[in-house]
């Protein structure tokens, strides 16, 4: 990543694009990031971003979600930082962990309107079958709220890499 400094001076194109590494920013974050300049670190970015995230309206707040990419995911349509996180690198799973995915994510989306994001942390596709479940039975508000907490989580997974 470029120093915060720079990062303070893009265009809101370049800057968009910037925030890349940390997470895949849907245009209302973008936006109000970059309307909030300058920042005086990534941390402090990230802080602010959450923020932001959180009082959003709910329409802003599903794009945010939706920006991020589904656990599962076909690995050609994600970052190298989401290819990474969710375990293409390692021995893959098998179709069956796939499949699984797949369905528990559109059954997700169908209950909540909203992509389902969690923070992976190495864990195999596996695990996060149980967790997904489990995340089914709560509430949309709650999703809502742990999915933006999650994609915060991730980014600042990815700035203590970076």
């Amino acid at each position: 990543m470029q120093p915060v400094d720079d990062l303070n001076d893009l265009s809101r194109d370049e800057f968009s694009a910037a925030l890349k590494p940390l997470f895949e920013t849907a245009p209302p974050l973008a936006d109000a990031l970059y309307a909030n300049r300058p920042y005086s670190s990534y941390a402090t970015l990230i802080d602010t971003a959450e923020s932001l995230a959180e009082a959003m309206p709910f329409e802003a707040q599903v794009a945010v979600l939706s920006a991020h990419p589904r656990i599962g995911a076909n690995p050609q349509t994600l970052s190298a930082a989401s290819y990474r996180e969710q375990g293409y690198t390692r021995q893959p799973e098998g179709d069956g962990v796939n499949a699984t995915l797949s369905e528990l994510n559109d059954e997700y989306e169908q209950k909540f309107g909203f992509r389902f994001v969690i923070f992976v942390n190495g864990r195999p596709r596996s695990e996060i079958i149980d967790v997904l479940r489990e995340r089914l039975q709560g509430t949309r508000e709650d999703e809502l709220a742990t999915g933006l907490h999650e994609m915060f989580r991730i980014a600042r997974a990815r700035l203590s890499t970076s």
